[in-house]
């Protein structure tokens, strides 16, 4: 009797070892974000803003997700002391959308938030003025599904 108690008790903890190894539990929520065509990844490098700009000229982006946060920093050359701005979600029922455009000297000249399922589902516009050089971006995605995209280029 002790015997096949020791074999059931065995036989129990084998099988929810598997059954727990087995289960589907892996979180499937991502968000991406592609600027000129290079997906960004949250490397250490992406948040150390250098003397060197990631991207020199126009920023064409777009931007995925499906429930998933994503935060990315890149470095930008901007010639001049703004940028124009746009950016759109496509396809969204919840989440949000943060673009932070930051100048030469660390001043804030942009900080705009779409709201999925909201209106308005778009943002354009001209950044404050501020100090032309090496400006930093901020990305923020959060809880988003969707899709959507944005751009940057020197201001006037």
């Amino acid at each position: 009797m002790k015997l096949t108690k020791f074999f059931f008790l065995i036989f129990t903890v084998v099988a929810s070892t598997a059954f727990v190894g087995c289960s589907n539990d892996d979180d499937d929520t991502f968000a991406r974000v592609s600027i000129n065509g290079t997906e960004l990844t949250a490397t250490p490098s992406d948040f150390v803003v250098g003397d060197r700009s990631d991207f020199n000229g126009d920023i064409d982006a777009s931007f995925t997700g499906n429930g998933g946060s994503a935060i990315r920093v890149f470095s930008w050359n901007n010639n001049l002391t703004t940028a124009d701005y746009n950016a759109d979600i496509t396809a969204t029922s919840e989440g949000s959308f943060q673009i932070t455009v930051r100048d030469a000297d660390a001043a804030v000249v942009l900080d705009r938030t779409i709201q999925g399922g909201a209106e308005p589902d778009s943002i354009d516009g001209v950044t404050s003025a501020g100090v032309s050089g090496i400006w930093t971006v901020t990305i923020e995605v959060s809880n988003f599904s969707g899709d959507g995209s944005f751009s940057l280029s020197e201001g006037n």
